[in-house]
């Protein structure tokens, strides 16, 4: 296995990077609109300059000069995670989530993800975060949410 660096990034400053991001963030959410049989997940639909304008602080896990996963948040909340589907099953994601975890101030962190991704929901569960509810955002498309109490 290559070694894996994670990184601060600030996408508003390298457009680059942001599209970079961007396409590793569609890559990933379009596995889950299968997995949940269901594409209007807001985050597929982004642009760059919807990446760009979230306020929200960002991690890439990088290995080779190629970006395998991202993740964001603000606040005390996890906006969102995502890996590149050639890279799942890597540990990319627990290790995004794990710095996320040491990064953010407070004593209760909050994700969602959608109720029929496995993976994700077996990743949080894994990681100490409690089911708190299933929200239906759109007709037809629920989020699981989590919580994680330190």
């Amino acid at each position: 296995m290559v070694a894996i660096e994670i990184v601060r990034v600030d996408p508003v400053a390298d457009r680059p990077l942001a599209g970079q991001i961007l396409a590793v963030q569609k890559s990933s959410y379009a596995v889950e609109a299968r997995l949940i049989g269901d594409d209007r997940i807001p985050l597929l639909h982004e642009s760059v300059n919807d990446l760009c304008a979230a306020q929200v602080h960002w991690l890439v896990a990088c290995a080779d000069d190629e970006i395998l996963g991202a993740a964001a948040w603000s606040g005390s909340e996890i906006d969102r995670l995502v890996v590149s589907p050639h890279a799942h099953r890597q540990g990319i994601g627990r290790a995004l989530v794990e710095v996320m975890i040491d990064s953010i101030v407070g004593q209760r962190i909050q994700v969602a993800t959608g109720r029929d991704n496995a993976p994700a929901r077996r990743l949080y569960e894994s990681l100490g975060f409690v089911h708190t509810e299933n929200q239906q955002v759109l007709p037809g498309l629920w989020l699981a949410r989590y919580e994680l109490v330190r």
